[in-house]
């Protein structure tokens, strides 16, 4: 299977790279910065492209089977278009191209719900206050690449993240339409199951959240790693 792999820059595209050359796959990367890619075989093939320039988008799509994009940015407070845009730029070129197949990143607090895992701290305090300032116009414009997706043609799968977090492996992470209580998904996990979607129809015309279980790391390790640096 030929697959087209948007965001493969990042931490988790690398990983799903990683991961559909494994599996025996023929794999398109495209990242803005191909120069740094790490990975290199046979059957990868590195585009240099902005996925909001549609003309560079395009070539990158001829010939694949499925698409998949982990398209991410840090937060902000600028506006964010990245995810919309973006979105929308492949949706068209897979519309040239005759492509049908597509799986997206996007996150939990797209839609937030109370996490039993999270307590007090993360319900009542973090995941408002994130909301309401750095990861506002983040969530803002995932909400608006899901509605881009949704009323597509494609054969879409949106797949909503927890926190993100690195692993060694992929573990026996859990997927569902429902709300899910788990706090964390590891990279790993969240790699995989965008895999799984390109040879997989089940979760077809669906929005699902991943969470993982194994060896996730509690609230207060992440806080303080991301607050005062320490693990």
């Amino acid at each position: 299977m030929k697959i087209t792999v948007f965001g493969a820059g990042g931490a988790t595209g690398r990983l799903l790279a990683r991961q559909a050359l494994d599996a025996g796959h023929a794999v398109t990367a495209v990242t803005r910065r191909p120069a740094e890619f790490p990975l290199a075989g046979e059957r990868l093939t590195v585009i240099g492209a902005d996925v909001s320039d549609g003309a560079a988008v395009t070539p990158a799509i001829a010939g694949a089977d499925a698409v998949l994009s982990s398209l991410g940015v840090p937060f902000t407070r600028a506006p964010i278009t990245v995810y919309s845009q973006g979105t929308a730029r492949i949706l068209e070129a897979m519309a040239r191209h005759g492509v049908k197949r597509l799986a997206v990143v996007s996150s939990t607090a797209v839609d937030p719900h109370p996490h039993s895992e999270g307590g007090f701290v993360l319900n009542r305090i973090m995941q408002p206050m994130i909301a309401r300032t750095i990861g506002r116009t983040t969530y803002a414009d995932m909400r608006a690449m899901e509605g881009i997706v949704r009323e597509s043609g494609a054969e879409w799968t949106i797949i909503r993240s927890a926190g993100l977090f690195d692993a060694d492996r992929v573990s026996r992470y859990t997927v569902s339409e429902s709300p899910l209580d788990g706090v964390f998904t590891s990279r790993a996990d969240l790699a995989d199951c965008l895999l799984t979607q390109a040879t997989g129809r089940s979760l077809v015309g669906r929005t699902v959240e991943i969470t993982t279980g194994e060896n996730a790391p509690t609230l207060l390790r992440v806080i303080r790693r991301e607050a005062f640096g320490r693990d």
